[in-house]
C-alpha cells in the first residue's frame, strides 16, 4: 500500500513539474528593432510573444560577417528583455524593462533574452 501511495505521489509531482514551466513559457507582447535590407534600406523587424528563458538571434542580422547588427530596441513584451551585441546571447549586453524600454539607434544588437 505505501509503495502505491509513494508511486502516485511521485508521478503526480512529475505531472505538476512538466506542467508548470509550459504555462510561462512565452513573454507577452511585441520586441521590435530595426535593421538594414537589401540596398541599405532601413526594416522593421518584430518577434511576438517570443519565448522566455531562450536566446534568441535575430534572423535578419544573424551573420556578423554579411549583415550589420539591429538597432533601436524597443519592448513591449511583460517580460524585461536583455539583448546582446553578438549572436546566440554571446557579447556586450543591456536590458531593457518590460511595458516600453527602449533604446536609440546607437545600442547595436544581434541576439535577445527575455526573462
Amino acid at each position: 500500500m505505501r509503495l502505491r501511495t509513494a508511486v502516485a505521489a511521485a508521478v503526480g509531482a512529475l505531472a505538476l513539474i512538466v506542467t508548470v514551466p509550459a504555462s510561462a513559457s512565452a513573454a507577452t507582447g511585441d520586441f521590435t528593432y530595426v535593421y538594414s535590407g537589401a540596398g541599405g534600406s532601413l526594416r522593421a523587424g518584430y518577434l511576438l510573444d517570443p519565448p522566455s528563458r531562450m536566446c534568441i538571434t535575430l534572423p535578419q542580422v544573424a551573420d556578423p560577417a554579411s549583415s550589420q547588427p539591429a538597432s533601436t530596441p524597443l519592448n513591449l513584451t511583460d517580460s524585461t528583455a536583455v539583448v546582446f551585441t553578438g549572436p546566440d546571447c554571446e557579447g556586450d549586453h543591456f536590458s531593457l524593462r518590460p511595458n516600453g524600454g527602449n533604446a536609440t539607434s546607437r545600442l547595436k544588437l544581434r541576439s535577445v533574452v527575455f526573462g
